[in-house]
């Protein structure tokens, strides 16, 4: 049994031989073979020099290293397409996730689970983090039954599932639907969030509103339902007011002064439209982001071994 571990790196300066050593420790205790494969988005701080430590002094210690930042999903789509493990697991580096969880996960996975996801129930965080995050994974609930409440992002994935993922060859993805469209067996296993010690979040607002937007849109065609449902709504609503404006008019002499009416209607209308049309740019965006067919990240260095390819 060999178990694979992708791990994004962004500004995790301190906390990167931190993880690796408690995984050790733990590994010692499941008997198996392993392997990291640490993937550097583009940190600006000691991160890469902190890695490069541990690839130096342990052979199975893979890192990619990005030529800028791209992103935490692009971190573990490249690092996906590097394992040899016959399960892999997602974490982050900055120790929030209990490590112990991992022996329940395999052992659930040992079981015939091809997917085991640690989901968090609570946060070690700040007030605003945690509304925002329960705000998030609700709004996802619906366009995904099956998302769990407060998201995941610390996953077991069996090779045969890491296999489907690497087939998906798409921009702006969502990574966590795209585990649970998969259909495969799928464990859950609560856990709490621990509270950040080393480092600050790179999570920031605007990244969290683009992987919302990002979520809503490639996994759900609930928007494009929406726009229909409100045109229809309001059509509808339209044909009654200009029949109620025509009969009093004509038939009860009923004058309508003022423009409040028109204006409250137009800037409603107005409003949607403008909602609408931003809704449809950004399905137009995506469908030209696929066409131009960039590539999701680009490696600048990689070193598995004592081979470095430049």
């Amino acid at each position: 049994m060999k178990i694979s571990f992708v791990i994004p790196v962004f500004r995790n300066e301190g906390s990167i031989i931190l993880t690796y050593d408690k995984l050790i420790q733990l590994i010692k205790t499941l008997d198996a073979a392993y392997e990291f494969i640490f993937v550097d988005d583009g940190s600006d701080d000691n991160s890469l020099n902190e890695l490069m430590e541990l690839h130096q002094n342990d052979e199975n210690v893979k890192v990619l290293s990005f030529s800028r930042n791209f992103g935490q999903v692009a971190a573990v789509v490249a690092g996906l397409k590097q394992v040899t493990g016959d399960a892999v697991i997602n974490m982050s580096a900055d120790l929030q996730e209990p490590i112990e969880l991992i022996a329940d996960m395999v052992s659930k996975w040992k079981a015939g689970n091809e997917i085991v996801i640690g989901h968090r129930i609570d946060r070690e965080d700040s007030f605003i983090a945690n509304k925002a995050s329960a705000l998030f994974y609700s709004l996802m609930k619906y366009v995904n039954p099956k998302m769990p409440k407060g998201g995941f992002d610390f996953v077991l994935l069996d090779k045969k599932a890491v296999a489907v993922l690497n087939q998906i060859d798409e921009r702006n993805r969502f990574f966590q639907g795209d585990i649970l469209w998969m259909g495969f067996n799928v464990a859950f296993i609560p856990y709490n969030r621990l509270k950040r010690t080393i480092g600050k979040s790179q999570w920031t607002l605007s990244k969290k509103l683009k992987y919302f937007i990002d979520g809503l849109l490639n996994t759900s065609y609930i928007p494009i339902r929406l726009m229909s449902l409100l045109g229809i709504i309001f059509s509808i609503l339209g044909f009654i007011y200009a029949f109620v404006i025509a009969y009093n008019r004509f038939i009860n002499n009923t004058p309508f002064n003022g423009w409040a009416p028109i204006m409250i209607l137009i800037l409603i209308v107005g409003g949607l439209i403008m909602l609408m049309l931003g809704i449809i740019g950004e399905y137009v965006w995506r469908t030209y982001d696929e066409t131009r067919k960039r590539p999701l990240y680009i490696i600048k260095d990689k070193f598995i071994k004592d081979e470095t390819n430049n």
